[in-house]
């Protein structure tokens, strides 16, 4: 198995990953923290397809994608955090003033899991983000600990997966998903 992580510029493979069996629902499309909330309420099925497509064309894609071959098989959400609504929120902290990227959804697609895709998906994010001039780099994982995650609700990441990737912890949240705290972490990538 040989995965490569590249910038997610065509739909048809964030679709494999992201999109739904059926056309008209309702998921995620990993919107909800891209877009403002009034306008993430308003797009509703085919329609959050087509604005994920849009990002895509758009010059910066929004995010990476892990291929096993020609295979789609993960995604991370990665943008500047002045381009989301963490940007604005009342439980992620900001730290600094610095322009740092956000990289706050990381998803393998099933029956591929387990093969240290979240890894090779986290460090091509890092990169994605240096590439275009991120000074540093932060996510809010899950601070779990050593119990079971719903991998539901995982797409934020754990801690101990950062860590390996070098980021350090620099705040507390009062963030909490699946029951589980939120941390703030960061890479300095200057």
């Amino acid at each position: 198995m040989v995965i490569s992580v590249r910038p997610a510029s065509v739909f048809e493979d964030v679709r494999a990953v992201l999109g739904p069996k059926s056309p008209g629902a309702n998921v995620c499309w990993c919107l909800s923290y891209r877009i403002p909330s009034k306008l993430n309420n308003e797009l509703r099925g085919p329609a959050r397809g087509a604005y994920v497509a849009g990002l895509c064309r758009g010059e910066t894609p929004p995010g990476v994608l892990a291929h096993d071959g020609d295979e789609p098989v993960g995604w991370a959400a990665v943008a500047p955090r002045a381009d989301t609504s963490y940007a604005r929120s009342r439980t992620i902290p900001k730290v600094d003033d610095l322009p740092v990227w956000s990289l706050w959804c990381v998803r393998v697609r099933p029956g591929h899991r387990g093969r240290g895709i979240s890894h090779a998906l986290i460090a091509g994010a890092v990169e994605f983000a240096r590439a275009r001039g991120a000074p540093v780099i932060e996510a809010y994982p899950l601070d779990n600990g050593d119990a079971k995650v719903d991998l539901t609700m995982a797409y934020a990441g754990i801690r101990k997966n950062f860590e390996r990737a070098g980021f350090v912890h620099a705040a507390d949240t009062t963030s909490l998903l699946a029951g589980h705290p939120r941390i703030l972490m960061r890479l300095d990538l200057r």
